[in-house]
């Protein structure tokens, strides 16, 4: 089917090429989500991702930042940083997730490269863009759509090709990007988020309820309250998982030893370390370190 005349969609249709660790790594999931299979907290990952929602009216937060996309919006997110996706009640939403890794290493090619990922460094890492612009972007993604169930030699360089193709439309007209963060939350979410943002910024600092209500001048109880009610977490809880999301990329991306990896991410002590990883997670570091390492960490 035609997503308004311009994207090729089927529900559950994935295309892979090579595995996650590896140095070249792609992975198309066409899908579908609802408000009901929302995630609770947002998780991070070693790779590159890009999120295209395929329906009006999903909000995807960023560093605990929300922001409301429109179809056809490209969310460029960067490894390691902390997102989310909600979607509303009622009918489902259909999307496109792009994961992937590109080699930045390439003799002769590693500055373009980078370059051409400078899109996901931006402040804001969204990008809207006109209908021609629009209509360009979907055919390079209907090229490897069409290319993926093919048993074509080359079929892996070609999508190769094609998705980077795409990612230079971006980079060639991203100052013509008329995103703009339409937001429709009240005076005090807005608020809340802007403590929720400062957590993100801040995790590794000694920072506490106490210390938040200082230095956004509201009150500990209220906003004790406030944050439970807009974010579903208390603040205690929230610094927590956000502290622990972050070693667990720590954990999986870099040999730093155990014991050495709690300290960047705000806790004050190992043992502390210990117990709230657990709280959150239901393993121990090791464990968990063990079960999610990639394989090919100088591809990191």
């Amino acid at each position: 089917m035609l997503i308004q005349n311009l994207a090729l969609y089927e529900d559950k249709y994935y295309i892979h090429v090579n595995d996650e660790g590896d140095p070249i790594y792609y992975f198309f999931d066409y899908d579908s989500r609802s408000a009901d299979i929302n995630m609770q907290f947002q998780h991070l990952h070693p790779f590159y991702e890009i999120c295209m929602p395929l329906c009006p009216r999903t909000t995807i937060f960023i560093a605990g930042v929300p922001y409301e996309l429109q179809t056809f919006d490209v969310v460029c997110i960067p490894p390691n940083l902390l997102h989310k996706s909600k979607y509303p009640p009622g009918e489902s939403c259909k999307r496109l997730i792009i994961q992937f890794n590109i080699p930045k290493t390439i003799p002769g090619l590693s500055n373009e490269y980078e370059q051409l990922l400078n899109v996901y460094h931006r402040d804001v890492p969204i990008f809207r863009f006109d209908a021609q612009m629009q209509e360009k972007l979907c055919s390079k993604l209907n090229e490897i759509y069409l290319l993926a169930p093919k048993t074509d030699p080359l079929r892996d360089l070609i999508i190769h090709q094609k998705f980077i193709e795409f990612l230079t439309l971006i980079f060639l007209k991203q100052d013509e990007n008329l995103f703009s963060n339409e937001s429709q939350m009240s005076a005090i979410e807005e608020k809340i988020y802007s403590v929720a943002s400062y957590i993100h910024a801040h995790y590794p600092e000694d920072i506490s309820l106490d210390s938040l209500s200082k230095h956004f001048g509201i009150s500990s109880s209220y906003l004790s309250h406030q944050f439970k009610t807009v974010t579903g977490f208390t603040v205690t809880d929230y610094i927590q998982m956000t502290r622990v999301r972050n070693v667990q990329a720590l954990l999986v991306d870099t040999q730093m030893p155990i014991t050495e990896v709690s300290a960047p991410c705000g806790f004050n002590s190992f043992s502390q370390f210990n117990r709230v990883f657990r709280k959150h997670t239901g393993t121990s570091p090791s464990i968990y370190r063990k079960q999610h390492r990639m394989q090919h960490l100088e591809f990191d």
